[in-house]
């Protein structure tokens, strides 16, 4: 038997090499059985399909084929055959049978369907059904995807630390890296906790995004792209959080905020692109089981140019939205941060397509984001766009289902303007001295985004939970896996 290289069930499927002997070997979803016949749908995980095996049980002992139950590892060899039945065009005959694994009957994974939490508590084995699969599978090509794309446009692979004495400006609670005695740490006069002796000599955090050390990339190799894991211990129970997740962050240096909103769109379109050619078959289970709007939903977001709204105008549609009756959770008056219900409701209810928002005030934005020219007590933005306050040249693409998928800028190149803006928000600078330097040092105008993975990945599966979309959810008081 192990003489016979196995062949994968994704390539049995699109062969047409019949009366071959073959060898597959996979995971048992179903096993019917009779008197005459015996079938087994195996699954290897190349494919949401499975092969079906025609088994003679005459010809094999029956204790044997009982023990082949669902989710039983099994080897078979036995002749590839056009297949008899609907819905596939080859079968496997099968020869010989050696089983590698049994499963009992208390496997969580059986046949009838389980619910999403039920799976959660089994993430271990949750991978094995035709939901996971298929989306572990467009999760890899997403990935592809985004390599391919900044490859072929130029951008280099960057990849910025992990562990970071910086916070990204408050970007997010952060988890603390340390090797200290959490028994018996080391304090001073006044009850703070002392540095000096730890690993790194300095307090220092699981990194909330690559975005500052990106920039560094971006001012040296011109385009560069950051792809990678980051953390933050908020302690939110949501489907729209996770404590581990990663990030896409691209900078380029010598962009504008035009050129940045083509890059997003660009982007973008290019991996909803890449998921309609290159996952049609996972695509189609997903649409049929989990969202049945999903591929209709993908092929939207290829069709039109995405809308460029300014913040200011977007407030505009939804107080006026609100006059004719729309019912909100939170205020949206100028100078809010917008709520998830705001910008789904641009995207899907007035423009019914994706929205890049422009020109956020600047209060409710970071402090390294360039500002927009400032006349009196009016900001002037985007095309021209009035405001009744200060406002940063940002660039948030905002998409049906999810709101806000890439949150982006223009960077501040000015050492004096970035300076004032630190001083007016009081922050420290000794940590963010080297970040500094790139304004000192052959300063240059850039730019950048950073798009959140699974939320990508949310929007092209049609899953409604961020927890399903990445093998082994972190979130709060859950690590077990």
């Amino acid at each position: 038997m192990d003489k016979i290289k196995r062949t994968r069930i994704v390539e049995l499927l699109e062969s047409r090499d019949f009366g071959s002997v073959v060898n597959v070997k996979g995971w048992v979803r179903t096993h019917r059985s009779s008197k005459v016949v015996d079938f087994i749908a195996l699954n290897d995980g190349s494919t949401i399909k499975n092969i079906q095996i025609v088994v003679d049980p005459q010809k094999f002992a029956e204790e044997q084929l009982k023990q082949i139950t669902t989710g039983a590892c099994i080897s078979v060899v036995g002749e590839l055959v056009e297949s008899q039945g609907a819905g596939q065009a080859s079968e496997i005959q099968c020869h010989e049978i050696e089983i590698y694994g049994l499963c009992g009957n208390d496997y969580p994974m059986q046949k009838k369907g389980q619910s999403f939490e039920v799976m959660r508590k089994n993430a271990h084995l949750r991978l094995r059904t035709n939901t996971f699969g298929a989306v572990m599978r467009i999760r890899h090509n997403m990935a592809i995807a985004i390599h391919k794309y900044f490859h072929d446009h130029g951008f280099f692979y960057f990849h910025s630390p992990i562990i970071t004495a910086s916070d990204c400006e408050g970007a997010g609670n952060m988890f603390q890296v340390t090797t200290k005695n959490l028994y018996n740490l080391k304090k001073d006069e006044h009850g703070k906790i002392e540095y000096d002796d730890d690993f790194f000599g300095q307090q220092t955090s699981l990194t909330v995004s690559g975005q500052l050390e990106g920039e560094l990339g971006a001012t040296a190799l011109g385009a560069i792209y950051t792809f990678g894991p980051t953390f933050r211990a908020e302690n939110s129970n949501t489907p729209r959080h996770l404590a581990e997740f990663w990030m896409i962050e691209p900078e380029v240096a010598f962009i504008d905020q035009e050129e940045l909103m083509d890059l997003e769109e660009d982007f973008i379109r290019y991996c909803v692109r890449w998921a309609l050619d290159n996952c049609k078959d996972d695509l189609d289970f997903l649409n049929k089981m989990v969202d049945k709007t999903l591929i209709a939903r993908l092929e939207g977001v290829l069709k039109d140019d995405f809308v460029r709204l300014p913040y200011t105008k977007g407030i505009e549609i939804l107080q006026e939205a609100i006059k004719n009756g729309k019912k909100f959770e939170f205020p949206c008056n100028w100078g809010d941060d917008l709520a998830s219900e705001h910008e789904r409701y641009l995207v899907e209810e007035h423009f019914k397509k994706p929205v890049i928002m422009t020109d956020y005030p600047t209060s409710i934005k970071a402090f390294y984001m360039k500002q927009n020219e400032q006349k009196g007590e009016e900001s002037v933005g985007y095309k021209g766009c009035v405001a009744p306050g200060p406002t940063m040249q940002g660039t948030d693409v905002l998409f049906p289902q999810i709101g806000e998928i890439i949150g982006g800028s223009v960077r501040e190149e000015s050492y004096d303007k970035l300076m004032a803006e630190i001083s007016r928000r009081d922050m420290e600078t000794e940590k963010l001295w080297w970040y500094l330097d790139t304004r000192r040092f052959g300063s240059c105008p850039h730019a950048g985004f950073g798009l959140g993975f699974e939320r990508l990945i949310l929007f092209v599966t049609g899953m409604q939970n961020i927890r399903d979309v990445i093998p082994f959810p972190r979130t709060p008081k859950n690590a077990e896996f």
